[in-house]
């Protein structure tokens, strides 16, 4: 519960923290009226390569509070010409991570052996592959306010 009331709180702090950048204010004879220009932040483009064409490859950007946990943007991109391709948009400054999955039999889930190991591949922000799962310290990336462009192997 406490974590849902965190990630709540954090999110609302963080749309009003970034919701206003700048303001124009025109006045004419008879009223003012303020033009609120909102903060569109980066983007951030993700590319990952792929043996073949089936199925697809679920993204998902991740901060550190919600990191292994369903992240603030998910995305799925089809496999074309053996890449998948996804583009976060509107993102703030801030640290991320980028967890990926090849669903290849198309269940919209990562599937798993019976002793925890992944049955499909998968990759993170920075390429760190490793034992175990993934840790938010191998995979975090500082975004600022430009563009960038990430290569995840699987």
């Amino acid at each position: 519960m406490k974590t849902i009331i965190a990630t709540i709180a954090l999110s609302i702090t963080s749309l009003i923290g970034f919701s206003q950048d700048t303001a124009e204010v025109i006045t004419t004879e008879t009223e003012t009226v303020e033009v609120i220009t909102k903060t569109t932040g980066t983007t951030i483009t993700v590319n990952a390569p792929v043996g073949s064409e089936e199925g697809s490859v679920f993204f998902s950007l991740q901060t550190k509070d919600n990191f292994l946990k369903g992240g603030i943007d998910t995305a799925e991109s089809n496999i074309v010409d053996g890449k998948a391709t996804v583009v976060f948009e509107n993102v703030a400054p801030g640290d991320y991570a980028v967890t990926i999955y090849w669903d290849k039999n198309g269940n919209k889930k990562m599937d798993f052996e019976v002793n925890g190991m992944p049955k499909e591949m998968y990759g993170t922000s920075n390429n760190i592959m490793s034992f175990g799962p993934p840790q938010w310290s191998d995979a975090v990336f500082t975004v600022t306010n430009e563009p960038q462009v990430l290569d995840i192997r699987m």
